[in-house]
C-alpha cells in the first residue's frame, strides 16, 4: 500500500544550495520510493501573498520547475503541477473557508505576528494585513486535502497550518460526511536530519541574509561566491577547527563519508582556507556541473516546460475533478436532473444504490459520473459538446441493456455503439477492480 506525500514550492525566489541540500534532494529521493504516491507542486497562488511583482512570480515560476527537472525528478513517478493549473483547488477553498472558524485562523501565527507587529508601531492592528494572508491557512488546506495527501513534510514554521488543515477537514467530515470521511487528515512529517546548510556569513543560508550560494548560477559565479564564504584568520599551516567551520560543514552536505574524512584530516593539519575553499568549489561544481546545463536547457525552452506541467495538472485533476464533484454533492450543490429522477420514481433502484450527477467541465462540454452507494465514483464519462448527448448516453446506460464493460490494466471503460463513452478511475489492484466491475454492473442492472 502507497502512502500519498504532498510538498508545495512557494515561487517567489530562485532556489539556492541550501534549498537544494534541504528540501529539494530529499523530496526527488523520496519520489523515487515505490511505497510513495509523491504530490510535488508550485505553490503560485500563495506567492500572490507574499509578493506584487508579476515578473518576478514568473520568473521564480519558470526556474522553481527548471530546477526540480534538472536535479531529477521523474515525473513519471511524482505528479509535479502548478497549483493555478488546478481551478478545483480555489473551489475548494471557498468550500472549506465556509467551515473554517473567524477564531482558528485568528491563531495562525503569521497573521498573529502581522497584528502584533502593527500594535507595536502604534499602527492599526489589521494595517497592511490582507484576506490571502488571513486565509493563507485555509488555501493550504485545499491544497493538502484535494489529494488526500497523508504525510505533509515541513519546516517547523508550517507545522501549525497543517493542524488547521486537519482541523478544518474534521469538521466538514463531521457537517457533510454522513459517517463517512470525505477527507484524509494529514499527518505532519518533520524531517530531523535534513541539512541546514550555513550561508556566507556562518548564519542560516537564506534570501533574506543575502549570504546565499547560487544553486545554478555559472561556474564562475559559484566559484566567486564560495570565496566569500567566511573564515576565521588561521594562517596556512595552522590547524583548523573543522567542527567550527562551516565551510566543513557545506562540503558535508555533498562529500562522501571518505572525501569527509579526508577532508577533516587535511584542515586539522593545516590546509589553508584558499585551498579548502578550492576544494569546495570543485566538489560542487562536480555535483552540480551536469544538472546546470540541463536546467540551462529547459530554461532555454519554456515551451517544454509547459508542456510538463501542463501533463501534470491534467494527472492531478484526474482525482481533483471527481473527487470535488463528490464534495458538491456533499454540501448539496446538486444536479436539478438526479431531483427530478427521484421525485418522479425513476430507475428507483439505481437511486437507492448509485446516482448520476450530470456537471459542465471548464470547456464548457457535458459530462457525467456514476457514484456507488457510498459515494465511490465508479465512472466518468467522456466530453460531449451538448447536454442532449451526454443525456442520450447517461439514459442508455440506465436502460437495462446489456453492458459492455473492457478492463485494461487497472482502469475499465464502458463501450455504447462501438465507442467508449466512460471510464472508470485507476485501481490498485486487480481484485479492487473486478469488485467495482460487479458494483457498476448491480448498479446498472434492469429492475425485476
Amino acid at each position: 500500500m502507497t502512502t500519498r506525500i504532498l510538498t508545495g514550492i512557494t515561487t517567489t525566489g530562485t532556489p539556492h544550495l541550501g534549498n537544494y541540500a534541504g528540501a529539494i534532494r530529499p523530496a526527488i529521493v523520496a519520489s523515487r520510493d515505490p511505497q510513495m504516491d509523491s504530490f510535488y507542486f508550485l505553490a503560485d497562488y500563495h506567492a500572490l501573498i507574499k509578493c506584487d511583482d508579476p515578473a518576478r512570480i514568473q520568473r521564480s515560476r519558470l526556474e522553481i520547475a527548471a530546477t526540480w527537472l534538472a536535479l531529477g525528478l521523474d515525473t513519471d513517478k511524482a505528479t509535479f503541477y502548478r497549483q493555478s493549473d488546478i481551478p478545483e483547488i480555489p473551489e475548494l477553498c471557498w468550500l472549506l473557508t465556509c467551515v473554517a472558524g473567524k477564531g482558528l485562523l485568528n491563531r495562525a501565527h503569521a497573521y498573529k505576528a502581522s497584528v502584533d507587529k502593527n500594535v507595536e508601531q502604534g499602527e492599526d492592528p489589521d494595517a497592511g494585513v490582507t484576506m490571502g494572508l488571513f486565509s493563507y491557512p485555509v488555501l493550504m488546506a485545499a491544497d493538502i486535502l484535494m489529494f488526500n495527501a497523508q504525510k505533509v513534510p515541513v519546516g517547523r514554521d508550517q507545522i501549525q497550518h497543517v493542524e488547521m488543515a486537519r482541523d478544518i477537514g474534521q469538521r466538514f467530515n463531521h457537517l457533510f460526511g454522513k459517517g463517512k470521511d470525505l477527507f484524509v487528515l494529514p499527518e505532519v512529517v518533520i524531517e530531523e536530519e535534513v541539512a541546514t546548510l550555513p550561508g556566507l556569513d556562518g548564519r542560516k543560508m537564506s534570501k533574506s541574509y543575502d549570504n546565499t550560494i547560487p544553486l545554478f548560477g555559472s561556474a564562475k559565479q559559484l566559484k566567486e561566491a564560495v570565496a566569500r564564504i567566511v573564515t576565521d584568520s588561521r594562517l596556512p599551516g595552522e590547524p583548523k577547527d573543522a567542527e567550527g567551520s562551516h565551510l566543513f560543514t557545506l562540503y558535508q552536505a555533498f562529500a562522501s563519508h571518505a572525501q569527509q574524512a579526508e577532508f577533516r584530516v587535511e584542515l586539522e593539519g593545516g590546509l589553508a582556507w584558499g585551498e579548502a575553499k578550492n576544494r569546495l568549489y570543485q566538489l560542487l561544481e562536480d555535483t552540480l556541473g551536469e544538472a546546470r546545463e540541463r536546467y540551462n536547457a529547459l530554461i532555454a525552452r519554456p515551451a517544454d516546460l509547459e508542456d510538463i506541467l501542463l501533463a501534470g495538472a491534467a494527472k492531478a485533476r484526474k482525482i481533483a475533478t471527481p473527487f470535488l464533484g463528490e464534495l458538491r454533492e456533499a454540501v448539496g450543490l446538486r444536479s436539478f436532473r438526479e431531483q427530478v429522477q427521484v421525485a418522479t420514481g425513476e430507475k428507483k433502484k439505481a437511486a437507492k444504490s448509485a446516482r448520476f450527477v450530470s456537471f459542465r467541465d471548464d470547456d464548457g462540454s457535458f459530462r457525467f459520473r456514476l457514484l456507488d452507494a457510498d459515494g465511490e465514483q465508479l465512472l466518468l464519462s467522456k466530453s460531449f459538446a451538448d447536454g442532449k448527448s451526454a443525456g442520450m448516453i447517461n439514459k442508455r446506460l440506465q436502460s437495462g441493456e446489456p453492458l459492455d464493460v473492457r478492463a485494461e490494466g487497472q482502469v475499465f471503460s464502458v463501450w455504447v455503439d462501438g465507442e467508449s463513452v466512460a471510464s472508470s478511475p485507476e485501481f490498485a489492484d486487480g481484485q479492487a477492480l473486478e469488485d467495482a466491475i460487479a458494483r457498476l454492473r448491480e448498479a446498472l442492472a434492469p429492475q425485476e
